[in-house]
């Protein structure tokens, strides 16, 4: 019997020992390569490497780079719970003190179950790293991260817009130019060590990471600090609700300067509400008012319908229909010319010159103005308006057009279409960027895009641009004069419709918003500037807009130190 369970159990260990070597076969032999690779990538670590973002500058005159936003590294501590060794509520308890976070949350933290990863704190001082150092506490760890760095903090930045939290651009240049920005995340190959930590870095096996491209704006630091202030004074003068400035180069479409009132700062983006992300230059519908009648003048002179001295009788009111339209404050011009309406920014003048003119004829000019279309200008989100009323053909509605009322634009479609009377009747696409710089050294230039030819004839924009003179010098913008220099410009009042407030109810509010556009010197033009006043506290913007303009127009022509036109 005794033989029998030796016998039975050395059975056992023959047919165990054999299990033992087969599966040693298996492993070793058999399944050798699977197993090899399976050892390799337990030891092994692959990284992404986070390429840094490009720069973005802004220039001046001379050609000098200012750092609008960057790149800068922090270090930030972070907790992996499962592996805290001691007591938890001592380790909050100093964390807490040398952080300056509540010791519940920090404890609530170090209790997350099944994680190796919980933030406690970014963008570390000196002062914190040194003590969290010092602690030296298993399962609390610091790391190096790349964020991004606005150094102006809120100057220009519903231009730039920010990057988030998962680092994509978010609105304005960031969003727009994130292709060209990111980069090209690399990867890091090595041997990780029993904690799992890279511990050998294997270069022939890693590719590294290739930074974004830097972007150069056509934006000149100077006049871009410039238009910001007087918005600011407009605020605290004038009690505006909102305004825009654009300041740009007529004859390429470079945007020299994209001014918005009520900015943020993007390094606390996290801080404001979405609307004020939002650029109303590119993405804000508005009716301009009269600053639209030099357009409606334009499409009267090429098409051969009137001339600059064309004159007919205004009765300070003209009948369209069942609808009656009025001057501004009711008032009664007699006898004028088409150069006096522009002058005396004339609702019915307007109206005389669109009745001549054959509704599709008015139709085709404005889309060819750029009116119904976007720009194309480099900002994310940009909005136009198909004006789907106007279009319907009722008479009403393509007379109140022809002095800006009824007819909806963005202020950046505005100053494309107005710089027709400066460059001679192109259509110029509007940009930003002007040079994007690569990582290896490459520059790619933005050329001047002409998006549509001769919209009109240079004899009618060199009409137009006389007329506009005429409305600095003898007319209501006459506070845009800068001695010695000829500007030609308009101004513009128009009341903001119910439904641009979010009321839903049929015709116009009492507020209203003031512009002026105009271009110096008007025969040579170097820049072309739009002022728009979001319901200032006056009556016109010939008391509003028109010396925010002309304090803007005289610095930029002391900066640029532009010859007179005349002695003064």
């Amino acid at each position: 019997m005794r033989s029998l369970r030796v016998h039975v159990v050395f059975f056992f260990l023959l047919l165990f020992g054999a299990i033992i070597i087969g599966r040693l076969v298996f492993v070793q032999i058999i399944d050798h390569d699977f197993y090899k690779a399976l050892a390799i990538g337990q030891q092994r670590l692959s990284e992404l490497i986070k390429p840094e973002r490009g720069e973005i500058f802004a220039k001046d005159k001379d050609g000098l780079l200012y750092v609008l936003a960057t790149s800068n590294k922090s270090k930030f501590v972070f907790v992996s719970p499962n592996k805290i060794d001691g007591d938890k509520e001592e380790i909050a308890e100093k964390l807490s003190l040398i952080l300056d976070i509540e010791k519940e949350e920090i404890f609530r933290k170090l209790n997350v179950e099944d994680s190796f990863f919980v933030v406690l704190k970014k963008r570390l001082t000196e002062k914190e790293v040194e003590e969290i150092e010092k602690l030296e506490i298993e399962g609390i760890f610091l790391e190096d991260e790349s964020f991004r760095y606005y150094p102006e903090e809120d100057f220009i930045s519903r231009v730039l817009g920010f990057v988030g939290g998962e680092k994509y651009g978010q609105y304005g240049l960031e969003a727009f130019y994130e292709d060209q920005l990111k980069g090209i995340e690399g990867i890091a190959e090595g041997e990780r060590s029993s904690r799992g930590y890279m511990v050998f870095f294997d270069p022939e096996k890693s590719l590294p990471a290739s930074p974004g491209s830097d972007l150069v704006l056509e934006i000149d630091y100077y006049i871009q600090f410039k238009a910001e202030e007087l918005l600011k004074e407009a605020k605290e003068n004038l009690d505006i609700e909102g305004g825009q400035i654009i300041v740009s180069d007529p004859n390429s479409g470079k945007i020299i300067a994209l001014a918005s009132l009520a900015n943020f700062n993007p390094n606390n983006y996290s801080d404001y509400e979405l609307e004020v992300f939002m650029n109303p230059v590119s993405q804000k519908l508005f009716e301009p008012g009269s600053v639209f009648k030099p357009l409606t003048m334009a499409v009267g002179i090429e098409e051969d319908l009137i001339t600059p001295q064309t004159t007919y009788y205004d009765e300070g009111f003209v009948k369209v229909g069942p609808d009656t339209i009025y001057n501004y404050n009711e008032r009664v011009f007699g006898e004028t010319t088409m150069t006096e309406v522009l002058e005396k920014s004339i609702n019915t003048g307007a109206v005389f010159v669109e009745q001549q003119i054959p509704h599709n004829v008015f139709l085709d000019y404005i889309e060819e103005f750029g009116i119904f279309s976007k720009t194309g200008i480099d900002l994310q989100g940009e909005v136009f308006s198909t004006n789907e009323e106007l279009k319907k053909g009722y008479e009403v509605n393509f007379a109140t057009a022809a002095f800006g009322q009824g007819i909806e634009m963005t202020p950046v479609q505005l100053i494309r279409s107005f710089s027709i009377f400066a460059n001679g009747g192109n259509i110029l696409k509007p940009y930003l960027v002007g040079e994007i710089r690569g990582s290896d050294g490459s520059i790619i230039k933005t050329k001047t895009e002409i998006q549509r030819e001769s919209v009109i004839s240079e004899a009618t924009a060199s009409k137009i641009t006389a007329m506009l003179v005429s409305v600095i010098e003898e007319g209501f913008g006459k506070q845009a004069k800068i001695p010695g220099y000829y500007i030609a410009g308009k101004t513009g009042t128009a009341q903001v419709p119910w439904s641009a407030l979010g009321i839903d109810r049929s015709g116009y509010s009492e507020k209203t918003i003031q512009t002026f556009i105009g271009f110096a010197p008007a025969f040579n033009p170097r820049f072309l500037v739009l002022v728009k006043l979001d319901n200032p506290k006056t009556r016109t913007a010939e008391y509003s807009a028109v010396p925010v303009f002309r304090d803007l127009a005289k610095y930029i022509v002391d900066y640029y130190q532009i010859p007179p036109d005349y002695e003064d």
